[in-house]
């Protein structure tokens, strides 16, 4: 048996990306026990902080997508109850999850960022959304992409090829989130690089990627099997795939990340890779892209994912 001691994996929670979690939490769950772990997995209700105070686990997976995952208030209650936990802390994930935020951050590290436009419901609303919508087309030009600014699992998300796709998009988007992240739509090849570090300073995964046979990364295009061709490693020039994996890694430090994250990347026709935006707890499902890039630089999930937890456990 590992000598991490219990180890309590947290997927469900109540945003958009419910079953997804559920699912990574199980993939993550029977990953630990193969290598021997002491697992439980359990959702996140009124009884979890009754349980952290009175029976602590040793460390935490959390595995909660969406805004109650990533947005930093489940990692807060965990510091405060001084449980160990895989991840970025508590401010780390408030500042990734916001997307327009990170890529501020993370084009004043030096990777390119698509030039993009913030607009919350209210003010679309309330100025005039028709003569908005034509000085967003007039600014960032067609195509482009409509996504919540706060989300994840593509949910909300939309191409705009068109000014007549323009109102449903935002209209869409809008469902998931109250703030619209308007962005020039980058034409190239889709990639995601994770990183890791299980102490030894953080390193790129192999990258994978994305070929959605609808052309687009949705929803249905990320959890629906055979639904996405994923290549791994990517079909890269040497030179670019050490670029994508550089500006992985780059996002991850500029952004204050530990042990865990997800780049999304677009490499465009001259080989220049483009960040979109990071993912702090990203999906560990059987169509995932983490589980992916361990299986292509040869390290069991189950080894990944306890080596993961024993450098947080070391932290405390």
């Amino acid at each position: 048996m590992s000598d991490l001691g219990r180890v309590l994996v947290l997927a469900g929670g109540l945003s958009h990306e419910r079953d997804v979690s559920l699912r990574s939490g199980r993939r993550v769950a029977d990953a630990l026990r193969s290598v021997g772990v002491e697992v439980e997995q359990r959702d996140v209700d009124a009884n979890l902080v009754e349980r952290l105070r009175d029976d602590p686990p040793d460390a935490v997976f959390p595995v909660l997508h969406g805004v109650t995952g990533e947005d930093g208030a489940l990692r807060q209650v965990l510091d405060l109850y001084g449980v160990p936990y895989v991840g970025a802390d508590a401010a780390a994930c408030r500042t990734a999850f916001d997307k327009p935020v990170a890529s501020t951050m993370v084009g004043a590290a030096g990777l390119q960022t698509p030039s993009s436009v913030v607009l919350g419901h209210e003010t679309f609303r309330e100025l005039g959304a028709a003569a908005l919508m034509e000085a967003v087309i007039h600014q960032i030009g067609l195509p482009l992409v409509v996504k919540p600014a706060r989300g994840g699992s593509a949910l909300g998300a939309s191409i705009v090829r068109s000014a007549e796709e323009l109102p449903s998009a935002m209209v869409n988007c809008y469902a998931y989130g109250r703030v619209a992240l308007i962005e020039q739509y980058i034409d190239g090849t889709e990639i995601a690089v994770t990183v890791v570090d299980t102490g030894d300073g953080p390193r790129a995964l192999p990258a994978v990627e994305i070929r959605p046979d609808s052309g687009f990364y949705d929803y249905e295009a990320r959890y629906t099997a055979g639904a996405t061709q994923f290549v791994v490693p990517a079909q890269l020039g040497d030179g670019v795939a050490a670029a994508c994996a550089s500006a992985a890694v780059t996002a991850h430090e500029a952004l204050g990340l530990r042990d865990l994250s997800r780049s999304d990347l677009v490499v465009d026709a001259s080989g220049v890779p483009w960040f979109l935006e990071v993912n702090v707890a990203p999906g560990m499902t059987e169509t995932s892209l983490v589980p992916l890039a361990a299986e292509a630089a040869g390290v069991e999930l189950g080894v990944l994912c306890r080596d993961l937890l024993a450098a947080a456990a070391a932290r405390c």
